[in-house]
């Protein structure tokens, strides 16, 4: 199929592009906001190695599956199952699973928005030196003052969505492409600059044992389903993205040679996120489970007090909002390259729809912060809820679906010719691990939370 089919949006100009595009839609605030906060709420060493493991285990052998259901079809995740659902043979209604991924997306923009929106904002403040010469209090009522303000938040998460939005109209090449060959290395570099700062710190050994030393006694069953949610969340799997940069993913390209790379990046930029702000949080008397806003009230103190931090706290915030680019612009993607293949618009009028929505979605996490914080469904937030309901349902259910479909319901035949791996050995550990062993962890995390196990 995919020897002469090609997508109508245009292909990657090589594999070091699509390597750029997919690592930046999994680096970005999952990695550097979200990681070190789950990690710190959950014990930090032993959530870490579950972490790892399912990455390695579920993450990667689910994105390479993930990528060959795109690059197959050539389509929008819908089409795509609508599509290979036909080519097996199988039930219609597999397309399901495309309509699922495309709605993750567009609810984790909804939120995502608005915390890039935060990291645009401190740009500014790092700007004006609101940070200089201050301690963890004065930070803390900086940042709460912030959140407190719908209007600020407003403000920050239509910039960004707009932001989003003007890459994206732009198309594969000349947009997303574009961007992310910008955007990814320089946010590397920055990382590089902070870990170095950390290590300066006296706290540097305490937030390295942290990280790395586990302690599987503050490990619960919630805590196992988080970090397998995380890895579902900042490898971009299960909500369409990765199927559709498979999509214009060119023939020639090794699939399992490329995600490895990706993964690895992804979970080497995580790590060093730790390494950087633990160090900070433990010489400023912060508590490391802090929640969501734990980026905002740690760096802001190191870039306050370090020799050319004002300089260094534009930087880093600056390409924090290109990593939230670099991901954003991969979660609305699905749902315009939808518009423009079934609804015969324009891709200008298709990202204003879905960016509309998208945008006004964000409303309920915005008030999450200030007007509505009392306002509770399931005991959570509506940011918690859309958070939890994304990241630890739905990734992990669209995962487990595509596991399913990819080893059970795609021949074989079609999934060694898509994957083309020089070595049978490794088509067969990926057959297993995503036939077995990647479903039944899914699973089998699922029974432990609801209490079955």
């Amino acid at each position: 199929m995919t020897d002469t089919k090609k997508s109508q949006h245009g292909e990657w100009s090589s594999r070091f592009a699509f390597i750029l595009a997919a690592t930046g839609s999994a680096v970005g605030l999952g990695n550097i906001w979200k990681f070190p906060y789950i990690t710190g709420e959950n014990g930090g060493g032993a959530f870490v190695i579950v972490y790892l493991l399912c990455v390695l285990l579920i993450g990667i052998p689910i994105m390479m599956a993930e990528t060959m259901l795109g690059r197959r079809s050539r389509q929008n995740p819908i089409n795509t199952m609508i599509t290979l659902a036909d080519e097996a043979g199988a039930d219609k209604n597999w397309h399901y699973l495309g309509w699922m991924g495309v709605a993750a997306g567009f609810l984790i923009l909804s939120y995502y928005s608005v915390i890039a929106g935060w990291a645009s904002a401190y740009v500014l403040k790092a700007f004006t030196g609101s940070f200089f010469g201050a301690d963890a209090a004065a930070i803390k009522v900086i940042f709460d003052d912030f959140v407190a303000s719908p209007v600020k938040l407003l403000f920050w998460h239509s910039l960004f969505m707009l932001a989003t939005m003007l890459i994206v109209v732009r198309g594969v090449n000349t947009g997303l492409e574009k961007a992310v060959r910008f955007l990814m290395p320089s946010l590397f570099v920055l990382l590089i600059l902070m870990v170095a700062y950390a290590m300066t710190t006296d706290s540097y050994d305490q937030g390295v044992k942290f990280l790395f030393t586990p302690d599987f006694s503050k490990l619960t069953g919630n805590g196992v389903l988080t970090a397998m949610g995380h890895a579902f969340f900042t490898l971009s799997l299960g909500m369409g993205a990765i199927m559709v940069y498979g999509s214009y993913l060119p023939k020639d390209v090794s699939i399992s040679k490329t995600v490895f790379l990706i993964a690895g990046t992804d979970t080497v930029v995580a790590l060093l996120a730790g390494i950087a702000i633990f160090p900070i949080v433990f010489a400023s008397g912060l508590e490391p489970a802090a929640g969501p806003g734990l980026i905002f009230q740690t760096l802001p103190i190191a870039f306050g007090n370090m020799t050319g931090g004002w300089f260094f706290g534009i930087l880093f915030f600056v390409m924090l909002v290109f990593a939230a680019l670099s991901s954003s612009i991969s979660l609305i993607e699905p749902a315009v390259a939808w518009l423009v293949e079934n609804k015969d618009m324009s891709r200008e009028q298709a990202c204003i729809w879905s960016g509309s929505i998208t945008w006004l979605l964000g409303f309920g996490t915005i008030f999450s912060f200030n007007v509505w914080s009392e306002f509770k469904i399931f005991d959570r937030t509506i940011f918690q809820l859309l958070d939890y309901l994304t990241a630890n349902l739905m990734l992990p259910i669209g995962g487990f679906c595509i596991a399913v479909f990819a080893g059970w319901i795609m021949k074989q035949q079609h999934t060694e010719h898509e994957l083309d791996m020089p070595n049978p050995l490794s088509y067969q550990v990926w057959k297993i691990l995503i036939c077995y062993v990647s479903p039944a962890a899914v699973f089998l995390v699922f029974l432990h939370v609801v209490g079955v196990l």
